[in-house]
């Protein structure tokens, strides 16, 4: 059974010379935890939290998700790809590649480095509502953890409220977050789930995620059209035929419908 834990483990990767590299992540509290610290209005340092919307990033100490020597040895990998299949890695298309690809990872993994409590903001309103409340359409990419490259496409979610819903633009950002990890669709479909059901302790939760695999496009395969839709029922959506299908109409509907 894939691991659904929304805490992934530390990365670690060696290079040649043996001197380990080490990409530490804020793995984030539980979200009981969590529900405690938001109305304390604390985050897991027990800092104050600001009022900025924006994504929060618990930075390192060079204000990145990696480390000034961690990208330097990412650099380095690519010149030795690009020297390796023929190129000319000091050619003027080409010398500045390396570390632009070291920086490109920090944006993409950024998921590794984000603070739940600081991205969520104190976004959770108690409201007398009690239908379903559905996200859905919403753009993610995330990294292929068995190729580096990219899959991308849509998640769906859906849960119903138990006396609390969520601020609209927080499920996007809980989205974001797992899917800027090394990555497989299973894993960040459940993952989003069991997260926002441990958080808001809703009636139900469930989410489709349907995406485009670059590895199975550019390499392999090589089928361009075909795409992997994932899913993940919690509560009343496992457990009610009535509300899964229901659910399922909602986003079935298509984007341009």
């Amino acid at each position: 059974m894939t691991d659904a834990s929304y805490s992934a483990p530390t990365a670690h990767g060696e290079d040649r010379s043996g001197a380990l590299v080490q990409l530490v992540h804020h793995s984030g509290p539980s979200p009981a935890n969590m529900r405690a610290e938001m109305a304390e209005g604390r985050s897991p340092t027990g800092a104050t939290r600001g009022s900025s919307d924006d994504m929060a990033i618990a930075h390192n100490e060079d204000g990145e998700v990696l480390t000034a020597g961690c990208k330097e040895q990412i650099a380095e990998g690519i010149r030795l790809i690009i020297d390796s299949v023929g190129e000319d890695p000091a050619r003027d298309g080409l010398r500045d590649t390396p570390p632009r690809v070291a920086e490109m990872y920090d944006e993409l993994l950024a998921g590794y480095r984000v603070d739940p409590v600081a991205l969520l903001n104190n976004a959770l309103f108690d409201v007398d509502y009690d239908e379903m409340v559905v996200v859905r359409d919403i753009e993610f990419y995330s990294l292929c953890e068995h190729h580096l490259v990219p899959f991308f496409g849509r998640a769906h979610v859906g849960y119903l409220p138990a006396g609390k819903v969520i601020g609209l633009s927080k499920i996007p950002r809980l989205v974001d977050m797992f899917a800027r990890r090394l990555q497989v669709q299973e894993r960040m479909t459940q993952q989003i789930a069991e997260f926002l059901n441990d958080l808001i302790q809703p009636g139900g939760v469930g989410v489709v995620v349907e995406a485009t695999h670059l590895c199975a496009a550019m390499r392999g395969v090589k089928r361009s059209n075909m795409r992997l839709v994932t899913s993940a029922m919690l509560g009343g959506f496992r457990t009610r035929v009535a509300t899964r299908q229901e659910f399922m109409a909602l986003v079935g509907r298509g984007a341009d419908d």
